[in-house]
């Protein structure tokens, strides 16, 4: 029995000694897995999908020269060099805040605002084209303009800064801004535009042929032809 009993007693210390050896491996395997990583690099992150990074030296070379193997039309041929336009069919489009050249040319590409002729243009273009193109544009010098009818400047002054109360219009000076900058990302600058092509667009979001600008929609809706010509005419003026 005395025998039996050192057996049983040796047997338990060996199982004892089997279990405390795989824990101290394993804590050693730990401690050579956590030595050879590096403490002081940061944490592994999942890469998310961003915003392309503009590209202005790109988007000169896309606005100037096209891309005939992707059948990208150039931009000068309407807009003019550094996007100073000729004529009030083209609007002139230097110095324009990038977010809003962007989001228009994305419009056009969707179809959300309608245009032949753009939505043509805009149709080949990918987002980071839409990106650089923006992004050069936004980099060139205002073209500044003048304003022509000497009989409703006073009347086109009085609309953009102070609205027409009566109408429920507001001061176009309140988004766009007094000289006509508007605000980086959310206003587009009017100032030295052709007065013909603001007008044309007032026009178009009055009888909804533009539909990518509702608060836009609901301020042209309220003035008469001759108040729209009046203030595109000063803002053509203003710098």
């Amino acid at each position: 029995m005395r025998q039996t009993s050192q057996i049983s007693k040796f047997t338990s210390l060996r199982a004892g000694f089997a279990v405390l050896s795989i824990f101290a491996l394993i804590g050693i395997s730990g401690a050579v897995i956590a030595a050879d990583a590096d403490p002081m690099a940061p944490a592994a992150k999942a890469e998310v999908p961003g915003k392309p990074k503009a590209d202005a030296v790109a988007g000169e070379a896309l606005y100037s020269n096209g891309d005939a193997s992707r059948g990208v039309t150039a931009c000068i041929t309407c807009h003019g060099p550094k996007g100073q336009s000729a004529i009030g069919t083209w609007p002139k489009l230097s110095a324009q805040h990038a977010a809003y050249t962007a989001k228009q040319l994305r419009n056009f590409k969707e179809g959300s605002r309608a245009n032949p002729i753009m939505m043509g243009m805009a149709a080949t273009l990918t987002e980071q084209d839409m990106v650089n193109i923006a992004a050069f544009l936004s980099k060139q010098p205002v073209s500044q303009g003048v304003a022509q009818n000497k009989e409703t400047i006073q009347l086109g002054q009085s609309i953009y800064r102070g609205g027409i109360a009566a109408k429920g219009v507001p001061a176009c000076a309140g988004c766009h801004s007094p000289n006509g900058a508007g605000i980086p990302a959310q206003y587009p600058l009017l100032g030295g535009q052709w007065a013909d092509y603001s007008y044309a667009q007032l026009v178009a979001f009055s009888n909804g042929t533009r539909k990518n600008g509702p608060m836009m929609t609901t301020i042209a809706t309220k003035l008469s032809d001759q108040e729209m010509k009046a203030v595109a005419d000063y803002i053509a003026g203003l710098h």
